[in-house]
């Protein structure tokens, strides 16, 4: 059963109340200081451009005053290996002075003052934009997008007035995200130092009456390079075929599903629950479990949170879990995501179409093992950061939840926005 709208708008073609510019065309030999760049690997599922650490490049003779960004500009991924970024868009707030975006991209700048650039920064986001790209485009996947394509999609153009509450509605949503984010960051920031400190410059407290050994980490205290097996337990997943996916069930994890330092539950797939409880019980995974990806892009790392359970492994990724309290699990996750770590498991690393390690790796693995009197009190000092930060994490994903159902419903006029405003004002601000 259709809903019916609250509004009735007026749509026009995005060509008549915006123009387009592709981005610059440059080359290794242009990199250098001067003009920075939003790249295609910039983009991932930001809603805004972020400018902090972008490359780049000297503007001689490739970038005109034209090519700078304005803020209210919105970028497109115009090309790309990979066909499910083309058409992901990004806004552009309050830009740098000289920044620009590469040829890989289009640029959108509105032209008429009756259409508010945030507003359709979410219009632009949305399954109906997606849908109208694909029909425009020739197809779900398109291969490449436009100026062209993008002039013929058709747009919803309410009064200015509700354009501007849809975006403050919307807006409010993702000014808690980025604010959770910048919380998590500090988070993250302080436990990576206090592990660096600890167990990387070795100075803990009492460090002073350790003696130290020559190792292959350099200068460590006596005893604490121990066999990785010894205190982490490790599981790889059992490597489900295709016929047994079923459409609903038990979730199983895979490298699909790790994205952003969390996990994207509407990309996993499903299996049999009594299939799973009599052949798979040992693959299910707990709460504050670790993850690594051990295919692919390798050791991408997730902290299993209790919203995703039930959860079980499969293949392509490792479960990891403490044994002791010499190891604990923040300690654990600190050390998987450590330089030591990462550069172990690349050495590890083979195959021709894509790297892989396994379990057979990390059983030659040596880990930092402190005695448990200090192994408690490192986890006593950071585990309330590191559940903090899946707290916010949970939250984060809420927020994008809600905010990604409400936004089709207020754009195409489903939802009264007078009403909306009022009963989210509350718990929004």
């Amino acid at each position: 059963m259709t809903t019916p709208l609250k509004y009735k708008w007026l749509s026009v073609r995005l060509g008549d109340v915006a123009e387009f510019r592709n981005g610059v065309n440059y080359s290794k030999a242009n990199f250098g200081k001067g003009v920075k760049v939003i790249g295609v690997s910039d983009f991932q599922d930001n809603v805004k451009a972020s400018f902090g650490q972008l490359e780049e490049i000297n503007p001689a003779g490739v970038v005109r005053k034209e090519h700078y960004l304005k803020d209210g500009d919105i970028l497109f991924v115009r090309s790309n290996g990979n066909r499910d970024l083309i058409g992901r868009s990004m806004f552009v707030e309050n830009p740098p002075e000289e920044v620009t975006h590469s040829a890989f991209s289009i640029r959108l700048r509105f032209v008429r003052k009756d259409c508010l650039p945030r507003f359709y920064a979410y219009v632009l986001r949305s399954p109906l934009f997606r849908q109208s790209l694909s029909l425009h485009g020739g197809g779900t996947n398109i291969s490449n997008l436009n100026q062209d394509i993008l002039g013929r999609l058709q747009v919803p153009l309410p009064p200015r007035p509700i354009q501007h509450q849809i975006a403050s509605i919307l807006s409010a949503y993702d000014d808690l995200i980025e604010n959770n984010t910048h919380r998590i960051k500090i988070l993250e920031e302080t436990a990576q130092m206090i592990y660096r400190e600890w167990f990387v410059n070795f100075r803990f407290p009492g460090h002073e009456d350790r003696t130290f050994l020559e190792s292959e980490w350099g200068r460590i205290p006596e005893g604490w390079s121990q066999p990785y097996p010894d205190y982490v337990d490790f599981l790889e997943g059992p490597g489900l075929r295709r016929w047994q996916y079923r459409d609903s069930g038990l979730r199983f994890l895979n490298i699909r599903t790790i994205a952003d330092g969390d996990i994207d539950l509407s990309k996993t797939q499903f299996v049999d629950p009594e299939e799973a409880e009599a052949k798979y019980k040992h693959f299910l995974l707990s709460e504050f479990d670790h993850v690594v990806s051990s295919s692919g892009t390798i050791g991408r790392i997730v902290t299993v949170r209790r919203e995703h359970l039930p959860l079980m492994l499969n293949t392509s990724v490792i479960r990891m879990r403490p044994k002791s309290e010499s190891v604990g699990r923040w300690q654990l996750k600190h050390f998987l995501k450590s330089d030591y770590f990462q550069t172990q498991i690349k050495a590890f690393a083979s195959g021709v179409a894509q790297m892989n390690f396994g379990p057979s790796h990390l059983k030659l693995m040596k880990i930092i093992a402190p005695p448990d009197e200090i192994g408690r009190e490192y986890e006593s000092l950071v585990g309330p950061m590191e559940e903090l930060i899946c707290t916010l994490t949970a939250n984060n994903a809420v927020l994008r939840n809600t905010r990604d159902l409400l936004l089709p419903k207020l754009i195409s006029g489903q939802v009264c926005v007078e009403q909306l405003e009022i009963e989210t004002a509350s718990p929004i601000l």
